[in-house]
């Protein structure tokens, strides 16, 4: 019988990255509390529709990507490839306009059919941030102080560059769009296959090829700022001033891009030298148009969206989370077992974390609490039991001492 493996591109997260992931989230999770934001959990599929409808027909992700599924009720259904539309879903669904602003953060497994790599996964994890119902560039800086925040507190955002660019309103994003069609239609015969179904439908998105011939065209492509009207230069100047005031440093990308049309002004990614060719590890953008294009009123939206595996890769181990050192009950004899299961369960209680030794003799059981770098190793035995006390061994200090059963967690707290 062959050995059972994981599926190609994901991954058991146990162990030392167990306690990597959940320190990161905890931080994750503090950061985006002390900005007010609630945590949202979205289910992890949705109906395909959700996501065809936000992510287009033309993009890779709907094309190539997605883990798509007929269920049993005959309901096309899709694993999430991205927060952004779930959440989108459930602030209508859940009829949240009258609440609004809405401030959420989430995270969770994301699923997407890729060729595996290092920093990339068919099941990955992502934190998520959004402020929904707030047209403002308040909102932008303020989801990116939450990213430098994050970056920071993580120990990393000396490493990290933040890229910023202005997609524009519509009507900048329009001429823009009209330039790219007239430049990139000159060039059709040198466009990768790609590019050439996007030059009709999707212009901006030719901007995010990877391929050679395409990126010597893309080189002397128009630039976006050359059409941008007052409203765009006066948004962009308030994110980049409210930024400036709060000592984020950033760097103008006029290259990058959000290819959908409900994507407008501020776009960015925090961006790293540390990981090779995946250098992103936050991403995120203003989304005006998407709760209108989901079929919902013209709602204002801005977030973004962070690789937990990326980010894992970056932080120090100084900065992990050790899980507590625990206490070992270990029974000597077999008339101990119940005695020390009843200790272990009293020390629990009382707050602390026990570990039972269940087998071997006295000199394995105190390998195990060894091993396990356990502080105090706690041994009852016949004689023990009859006088009510238990050999409490203090595993740093190497002394031992005998301790009344009805005062031994009082000690043991008291000692740590």
């Amino acid at each position: 019988m062959a050995r059972l493996q994981p599926v190609r591109g994901t991954h058991d997260i146990l162990g030392d990255k167990s306690l990597r992931f959940r320190t990161i989230f905890e931080i994750f999770k503090s950061v985006a509390e002390r900005y007010s934001h609630q945590e949202i959990d979205t289910p992890i599929f949705e109906f395909t529709e959700t996501f065809k409808r936000t992510l287009g027909e033309t993009s890779d992700v709907v094309n190539k990507e997605m883990y798509t599924f007929e269920d049993r009720g005959g309901e096309q259904v899709t694993l999430r490839p991205e927060y952004t539309a779930g959440i989108a879903r459930a602030f209508m669904s859940n009829g949240l306009q009258q609440s609004m602003p809405c401030k959420f953060y989430s995270f969770g497994p994301i699923f997407r059919y890729e060729r595996p790599q290092k920093g990339r996964m068919r099941q990955f994890h992502q934190m998520d941030v959004e402020i929904i119902g707030v047209p403002e560039a308040q909102a932008d800086i303020e989801v990116l102080a939450i990213a430098s925040d994050l970056l920071d507190a993580l120990g990393i955002g000396q490493h990290i560059t933040l890229e910023l660019n202005s997609l524009g309103d519509p009507q900048s994003r329009a001429g823009y769009r009209d330039a790219l069609v007239k430049y990139f239609g000159g060039y059709k015969n040198k466009l990768s296959e790609d590019s050439l179904k996007r030059l009709e439908k999707n212009p901006m998105r030719i901007l995010d090829s990877k391929d050679e011939g395409d990126r010597l065209l893309i080189a002397d492509a128009p630039r976006i700022a050359e059409y941008y009207n007052q409203d765009t230069k006066d948004f962009f100047a308030k994110v980049i001033d409210g930024i400036e005031a709060i000592g984020i440093e950033y760097q103008i990308n006029d290259r990058l891009v959000r290819g959908l049309d409900y994507y407008c002004h501020t776009a960015f990614e925090f961006t790293t030298d540390q990981l090779g060719a995946q250098g992103t590890v936050l991403a995120g953008g203003r989304y005006d148009g998407l709760m209108e294009m989901m079929g919902g009123p013209k709602t204002a939206g801005v977030g973004w969206a962070a690789g937990m595996e990326r980010l894992a890769e970056l932080v120090s181990e100084d900065l992990i989370s050790k899980p507590k050192r625990p206490v070992i009950v270990a029974p000597v004899g077999a008339d101990a077992q119940v005695p020390a299961m009843k200790i272990a369960h009293d020390l629990r209680a009382a707050g602390l974390t026990v570990d039972m030794a269940y087998k071997g003799n006295v000199g394995k059981r105190m390998k195990r609490a060894n091993k396990q770098n356990a502080l105090f190793a706690v041994l009852i035995g016949e004689d023990e039991m009859g006088r009510g006390v238990a050999m409490v061994k203090n595993l740093d200090q190497g002394s031992q001492q005998e301790i009344s059963l009805s005062e031994l967690s009082t000690y043991i707290l008291g000692s740590l």
